[in-house]
């Protein structure tokens, strides 16, 4: 017999939605179960049931926007302490990009709900992506294949068996790291390409190989690159644009 589950989670597994806005949708009676409406937090499901959403819902989806900024060194991506900067201060009409081409009218409804879809250091630079869309969130936070690229400037010296290691061969907390892709970009700064997002991984990597750190600015995130976006700026998330 088939185990059943929460409607919401399957819901999110599906990618149709995050779990909060699966939820909402319910309540709001916009889920329909094999063509049934089903407005009842914690129904569940079996996998081989076709779960639909109303027009309400995807209406509602193509309203949450996506921001794109580069984040100056400083500022913190997500919930700040005391006395730190929370990026999200940047957004604001005298920063917004010149470039940014979507027609969007900036409105003050677009920080409600705002959220980074992953983390960028307090001391790092770079692509932030901050998004009321859970669809986004869930893929930017979960799907290991979405590559993320680096610029590292570093000091010390690398071995050619250190390259190789930082490439596929290191360990952090006893856990073996997704093989990566590092290169030399100059004689001071390496190109990192990762498939997962740990805490302060780049540091840790190059700790391990006899590297500091000096700077790491983000620049791509899947098929999204910072490109000419300046420092402190931000823009919307174009509609045919995709991670």
């Amino acid at each position: 017999m088939t185990e059943s589950i929460r409607l919401s989670k399957r819901m999110t597994e599906l990618g149709m939605c995050s779990r909060r806005e699966a939820d909402e949708f319910i309540e709001q009676g916009w889920v329909k179960v094999d063509g049934v409406v089903v407005n009842t937090l914690g129904s569940r499901v079996v996998p081989e049931q076709k779960i639909t959403l109303e027009r309400q819902a995807t209406v509602f989806q193509a309203e949450r926007v996506t921001i794109l900024m580069n984040k100056p060194v400083g500022y913190v991506s997500g919930p700040a302490e005391p006395g730190e900067r929370p990026a999200w201060t940047l957004i604001k009409a005298e920063t917004r990009f010149m470039g940014d081409r979507t027609g969007i009218n900036f409105l003050k409804k677009h920080m409600h709900n705002l959220a980074p879809a992953g983390r960028l250091d307090v001391d790092s630079s770079g692509l932030l992506v901050l998004t009321q869309d859970g669809r986004i969130a869930k893929k930017l936070m979960s799907d290991v294949d979405v590559e993320r690229e680096y610029s590292v400037q570093v000091e010390g010296m690398l071995s050619t068996e250190g390259l190789k290691q930082l490439n596929n061969g290191l360990s952090l907390d006893d856990e073996r790291l997704k093989p990566a892709k590092v290169s030399w970009q100059s004689e001071d700064s390496l190109r990192f390409v990762l498939r997962e997002n740990r805490p302060r991984q780049i540091r840790r990597m190059c700790e391990l190989v006899g590297l500091r750190v000096v700077a790491i600015r983000r620049l791509r995130i899947g098929r999204i690159s910072l490109s000419d976006l300046p420092v402190g700026q931000w823009r919307y998330l174009r509609m045919d644009e995709r991670f």
